[in-house]
């Protein structure tokens, strides 16, 4: 019935598995549980203990594939009709989560349903704030909010997906190892007349990224959705970012903010990567970033 699929990467994964065998052992159903690890660097020991729990599988291959092509991996092996993803850096902070999404299959006729994402309420060291703030701001937002525009505020690490509904839309491989395979899923579901449906069902997000590496992950995310413009993949209008940065190409206006961008870059860098980063100087940052791109 349900095959429970978690990529991973050095990344010790057994507690997050054990408490999804726990919850699928209660719920009483036909189940299975499949941890692949993409050819981690790090020994992490933890990992090969899920092979001790019933109905579960780790399996460590040998060389990287890159996130798209290893959640095609794990939705090709499994075996029963309905898939959830999660990624291996979350936590399960609801103990009737799998029965939440068991009770979605039971009353809904649902294609993709994404649970959600929360982050600890506590702030974190200074030198992570950037990632904190975004995530609780732009990600951990209501149902009601998510709704408002499902598809693009959809995220991959936690959700529910018919089978024949992955198999019709996957992961595109042909992308760079980055970032936006989600939002390449997401928006291929939107072409395919493929629903998404968010419910109330977080995972708290773990290992936070230090400032540095998330801005830094940020521009590089930035790149690719300005080469996924370029090929057509993505419509300018389909994000926030590409489409305000078309608006402001199409008047001519965009050498200003490319010259704001140019002499105010490294003071916004700084403050970004502050103890009280403004997610405002950040989309600021981005869109400067990305019309500075070279055309």
């Amino acid at each position: 019935m349900l095959s429970i699929l978690i990529p991973t990467y050095n990344y010790d994964t057994f507690e997050l598995a054990l408490e999804l065998h726990k919850q699928a052992i209660k719920a009483h159903i036909v189940f299975e549980l499949l941890v692949y690890d993409d050819a981690s660097t790090l020994p992490i020991i933890n990992n090969t203990k899920i092979e001790d729990l019933t109905f579960a599988k780790f399996r460590a291959l040998e060389k990287n594939i890159g996130r798209s092509a290893i959640r095609n991996l794990l939705a090709n092996d499994a075996k029963y009709n309905w898939l959830l993803f999660l990624d291996a850096d979350t936590k399960i902070i609801n103990k009737n989560f799998i029965q939440v999404y068991l009770n979605d299959i039971k009353n809904t006729s649902s294609q993709i349903v994404y649970g959600g994402i929360s982050y600890q309420k506590n702030k974190p060291s200074n030198n992570q704030m950037l990632r904190w703030v975004y995530g609780k701001k732009r990600e951990a937002l209501k149902v009601s909010d998510r709704n408002e525009n499902p598809h693009l505020r959809f995220l991959t690490l936690n959700f529910l997906s018919k089978k024949e509904v992955f198999n019709h839309i996957k992961f595109n491989t042909d992308i760079p190892n980055l970032r936006h395979e989600d939002t390449l899923f997401a928006l291929d579901a939107k072409k395919k007349n493929i629903s998404i449906k968010h419910i109330n069902n977080p995972v708290l997000h773990l290992g936070l990224e230090s400032s540095v590496v998330f801005l830094k992950k940020s521009e590089e995310a930035t790149n690719v959705l300005y080469s996924f413009v370029k090929q057509k993949l993505v419509k300018p209008k389909d994000t926030a970012l590409s489409r305000f940065a078309n608006l402001l190409t199409k008047y001519k206006l965009h050498f200003i903010i490319i010259l704001i961008y140019s002499v105010l870059k490294n003071p916004i860098k700084k403050q970004l990567l502050s103890n009280s980063p403004s997610l405002i100087l950040f989309d600021f940052y981005r869109l400067g970033y990305y019309l500075s791109l070279p055309k």
